[in-house]
């Protein structure tokens, strides 16, 4: 079983979840404050891999949910910039195994990166519910 590094925002009811889900896999996880982490960009940036700098992004965060910022406009630089400066923008959670990073929590590729045993993989554990009307997450 993996030693999962999981960097998280505090009260987010999907990343409480999640790290149930690895615990219940027999991972041991050790949860960190993504929005207290003192960040450098090239630490952030190798979390995101191959994707769009689009996909980094939390759609939750007030600054996009408010027209402030607009993912699709911006390069790599200003992301993390932005990132840097306003952590709630980062999409979660932030995943570290040994040297391997993953941003997000895609059920089938968690499982077939890390194992998920008999998880529900039916489940949505990654859209933030606030945004249908439920307390799921506190976006303070």
């Amino acid at each position: 079983m993996a030693t999962v590094i999981f960097y998280e925002k505090p009260g987010c009811r999907n990343n409480t979840r999640q790290k149930q889900m690895l615990a219940a896999a027999g991972h041991q996880v050790f949860a960190r404050n993504l929005l207290t982490e003192v960040w450098q960009a090239e630490q952030l940036r190798a979390f995101f891999g191959l994707l769009p700098v689009s996909n980094w992004f939390n759609y939750q965060a007030p600054a996009i949910t408010i027209g402030q910022v607009t993912p699709d406009t911006l390069n790599e630089q200003q992301a993390l910039a932005l990132m840097l400066d306003n952590p709630l923008l980062i999409r979660r959670p932030l995943m570290q195994v040994g040297e391997t990073r993953r941003v997000g929590f895609d059920l089938e590729q968690i499982d077939a990166w890390l194992g998920l045993a008999e998880a529900d993989t039916s489940q949505d554990v990654q859209t933030c519910h606030k945004s249908a009307g439920l307390s799921a997450c506190r976006h303070d």
